[in-house]
């Protein structure tokens, strides 16, 4: 086990050294990685020692927010974006609630559009996953009478063309840079676990604490499963070979200005594309495939929203430069022979980011508490 000294190391994301790590550690660890911090230092050319140190203190000071494992939750539970009218004299405290009290509800953000709109008066978004065998439709309902709002509209993603973070490796990409070929999706499906399973894996996706960056970490989330560090190691290889686990990620605190005052970014785009029922595969991989955007959705948004079926997110310091890598897109979509009958941009304002809770077992307590009938 290495011990770090107690020593004071620059925090900012912006930091040459800690920039270089970041641009691997924030999505370029995919699957299930047995020594995931030498992994980063190896793929950044940098000492271990130097990975573990810095990483800790940027996670000590609020540069990164998390470190864990993610999953491909999709897989896991029934899933879906979530656009909410609420009244405005109710919105703040709607964003409370989900943000704070419904650990079911992932991203929370207030959104706005330039100009009113289809869906403008849908101001609240929010992801929200429950386990199989539950309803999103009931839990949106339960959700409605709480916080009063007026509709909702939920937004299951048909299929995944792209889903990372990367925002420093982001920071220089030029409007129009993509990928050499489309962006293949990947098919929402649900997946079964044995209860064994689910042990290993509630451990595996647990956040780290900074104690615990070090290398070798899998052995004492090993311990916690109760499982040797042989069967820990083969039950998230299966895991990871089924698509359920996503990537090692540290995460950058990207919506709030660091303790220094850095910002990684300051505007959040919410892209929208309306294609041709058939097309949507298509239209998703051209979409994709630029390099700008952290996710990339088929969703199915309804009439609310001019029948937008394409969605996708890109973060930025400068307003005007994602606006130029959206008519980049769009020109691109045109050169492909893609019509689009509708298009918009929906901005991130207020946000509160947390991982949403999968656990049935947690999900039923939820229900009782709400007095809510589990069925």
């Amino acid at each position: 086990m290495t011990t770090l000294p107690n020593e004071t190391f620059p925090v900012e994301h912006n930091d040459p050294i800690n920039a270089c790590i970041l641009a691997i550690s924030e999505d370029k660890i995919t699957g299930f990685v047995r020594e995931p911090f030498a992994e980063i230092a190896q793929r950044a050319g940098l000492p271990v020692e130097t990975v573990l140190e810095r990483i800790v203190a940027m996670l000590r000071a609020g540069t990164v927010r998390r470190v864990r494992q993610t999953l491909l939750a999709t897989n896991l539970a029934d899933g879906a974006l979530v656009a909410w009218k609420v009244p405005p004299e109710k919105i703040e405290a709607a964003f409370d609630y989900m943000s704070q009290r419904d650990p079911f509800s992932g991203h929370v953000v207030l959104r706005s559009t330039d100009a009113v709109t289809p869906g403008s008066d849908y101001k609240l978004w929010t992801t929200l996953k429950v386990p199989h065998g539950f309803s999103l439709q009931r839990h949106g309902e339960i959700l409605t009478g709480i916080v009063g709002a007026e509709h909702f509209r939920l937004m299951p993603a048909k299929g995944i063309f792209t889903l990372g973070v990367g925002h420093v490796r982001r920071k220089n990409v030029e409007p129009g840079s993509r990928a050499p070929e489309p962006a293949i999706m990947i098919v929402v499906q649900p997946a079964a676990l044995t209860e064994k399973e689910w042990t290993v894996l509630t451990a595996l996706k647990r956040e780290f604490a900074p104690e615990e960056i070090q290398e070798s970490p899998w052995i004492a989330r090993a311990e916690e499963a109760g499982v040797s560090p042989e069967e820990f190691f083969a039950i998230a290889d299966a895991l990871a070979e089924r698509k359920i686990i996503g990537r090692f990620s540290t995460f950058l605190e990207h919506v709030k200005p660091s303790a220094g005052g850095v910002r990684v970014t300051r505007f959040n785009a919410l892209f929208h594309w309306a294609v041709p029922l058939g097309r949507e595969v298509e239209a998703g991989g051209e979409v994709g495939r630029h390099e700008i955007l952290t996710h990339c959705y088929w969703r199915e948004a309804g009439p609310e929203f001019r029948n937008v079926n394409i969605m996708a997110v890109a973060h930025g310091t400068d307003k005007a430069l994602l606006l130029e890598h959206k008519a980049a897109i769009d020109r691109h979509l045109a050169a492909c022979g893609i019509p689009v009958s509708y298009t918009n941009v929906f901005w991130g304002g207020r946000s509160e980011i947390k991982p949403s809770e999968i656990s049935p077992q947690i999900y039923r307590r939820w229900l009782d508490e709400m007095n809510a009938p589990r069925a």
